[in-house]
C-alpha cells in the first residue's frame, strides 16, 4: 500500500498536467489553423486539431523536472525527445518533407545516445554474444528511429497509438520494478500518466489528435526506456521490448516489404496497415479495430511479462501468439494475397479449403469505397 501512495504522485501530476493543457492545445490548434487534412487515407471527418501531443510533452516534461533529479542518461532522454518533439510540431504545422523529419530523428537520437551514452553493452541472441561497439551503438541508434516512426504509423485510428503506448509503457515500467530500476519505474508513470490524460479525448470520436509531435516523443521515450532498462538483459537483448511492441513494429516491417513488393515507395503510405484491415476489410468499426488491439497488445504484454518470470512458458505463449499473427497475416493478404505458406499447410493438414487468389485487400477497400461514392 506504501508504494501505491508512494507512486501516485508520479502518475497523478503529469495526468492532471495533461487533463488540463488538452483544451488549451484545442484552442491554439484552431486559432492557428493547425488541423488534421482530410485525404484518401484518413477516416476523421472535420477540422481536428493535431497537435495535442503537446499537452502530454509538457505534462511529462513538468512533471520530470518537478519530482525526479535528472542525470546524465535522463538529460539525453529529455534533450533528444525535445528535439523530436519539435520536429513533429514543426511537422504538424508545416507538413516538412520526409527528409526533414528525418534529420530531426537523427539530430535526436544521436544527442540521446551521446548526451546520455545510452548505448546498449552487448547484444544477446540466445547463446550469442555480440559486443562489437561499431554493431551494438547502430543497433542502438536504429533502434530508437526505428520505434519513433513504428508508433507514428499506427497512429492511424481515434486513440490508437495512444492508448497502445500507455499500455507499452506501463508493462515497461512494471519490468523496470522487478529489475529494481527506479528510474524506469518513474519515466514509466509520468509518460503514462501524461497520455491517460490525453487519452479521454482523443478515443473515438477524437475532438483532438496526438500529432506527429505526439507519436514521434512518446515513440522516442518508449525506445530509449527499454534502451536503458534492458541493456544489460541477457535473455534476449531487447527481446522484452520487441514483444511488447509487437503491434507497431510487425505492421512496420510489413508495411515496407508490401510497398516493395507493390513497387511502392517506402515511405508512400497506403491504407494496408493492420488497423485498416481490421476496421475496413473486416468491418469491425473504428471502437472495435481500437479495442481489438488493445487486446492483443495486452496478450504481447502479458507474454514479455511472463517470459520474464517464466522463460520456457513464456516462449511457449509468444511463439502460439507469432503464429496466430501469421495466421492472421497470410489469411487477410496483408503482405500479398498470393503469399500464405503456413496457412497453405494448415489446409492441408485439417482439410480447409485452400486460400483463393484474391485481389489486394488494399486494392479491395478502393473498390468498396469506390462503390459507395458512386452509389451516392
Amino acid at each position: 500500500m506504501n508504494l501505491v501512495i508512494g507512486a501516485l504522485p508520479y502518475f497523478l501530476l503529469p495526468f492532471i498536467i495533461s487533463f488540463a493543457l488538452v483544451p488549451v492545445a484545442k484552442y491554439i490548434g484552431l486559432r492557428l489553423g493547425i488541423y488534421a487534412v482530410e485525404n484518401a487515407r484518413t477516416v476523421h471527418h472535420g477540422k481536428i486539431v493535431r497537435i495535442g501531443g503537446g499537452a502530454i510533452y509538457v505534462a511529462f516534461l513538468l512533471s520530470m523536472t518537478l519530482l525526479w533529479r535528472a542525470d546524465l542518461k535522463l538529460n539525453g532522454i529529455l534533450l533528444g525527445g525535445a528535439v523530436i518533439f519539435i520536429g513533429g510540431l514543426l511537422d504538424d504545422i508545416y507538413d516538412l518533407p520526409p527528409k526533414v523529419k528525418m534529420l530531426f530523428q537523427v539530430c535526436g537520437a544521436l544527442i540521446t545516445l551521446m548526451v546520455g551514452n545510452l548505448y546498449l553493452d552487448s547484444l544477446h541472441i540466445l547463446s550469442i554474444e555480440i559486443s562489437n561497439p561499431l554493431i551494438v551503438k547502430g543497433i542502438s541508434f536504429f533502434w530508437l528511429i526505428g520505434i519513433t516512426n513504428a508508433i507514428n504509423l499506427i497512429d492511424g485510428l481515434d486513440g490508437l497509438s495512444s492508448g497502445i503506448c500507455t499500455i507499452v509503457t506501463m508493462t515497461i515500467g512494471i519490468l523496470g520494478f522487478f529489475m529494481g530500476r527506479r528510474d524506469i519505474c518513474i519515466i514509466s508513470l509520468c509518460l503514462s500518466g501524461a497520455i491517460l490524460g490525453f487519452l479521454p479525448y482523443n478515443f473515438h470520436p477524437a475532438s483532438i489528435f496526438v500529432g506527429d509531435c505526439g507519436a514521434q516523443f512518446m515513440g522516442f521515450t518508449i525506445a530509449a526506456m527499454s534502451l536503458l532498462g534492458f541493456k544489460t538483459t541477457a535473455l534476449i537483448t531487447l527481446g522484452l521490448p520487441i514483444l511488447v511492441l509487437f503491434i507497431p513494429i510487425s505492421d512496420t516491417l510489413i508495411a515496407i516489404v508490401r510497398r516493395k513488393l507493390k513497387g511502392q515507395k517506402i515511405m508512400e503510405a497506403d491504407r494496408g496497415h493492420l488497423h485498416h484491415i481490421l476496421m475496413l476489410k473486416l468491418k469491425l468499426g473504428h471502437r472495435k479495430t481500437v479495442i481489438v488491439l488493445y487486446i492483443v497488445t495486452l496478450m504481447f504484454a502479458f507474454a514479455a511479462i511472463l517470459t520474464w518470470f517464466y522463460p520456457r512458458k513464456g516462449m511457449i505463449l509468444v511463439l502460439l501468439l507469432v503464429f496466430a499473427a501469421d495466421l492472421f497475416i497470410e489469411a487477410t493478404g496483408m503482405i500479398n494475397p498470393k503469399w500464405h505458406p503456413i496457412l497453405s499447410i494448415v489446409n492441408r493438414l485439417t482439410g480447409w479449403p485452400p486460400m483463393s487468389h484474391g485481389e489486394d485487400p488494399v486494392d479491395t477497400i478502393r473498390h468498396q469505397e469506390k462503390q459507395k461514392s458512386d452509389s451516392a
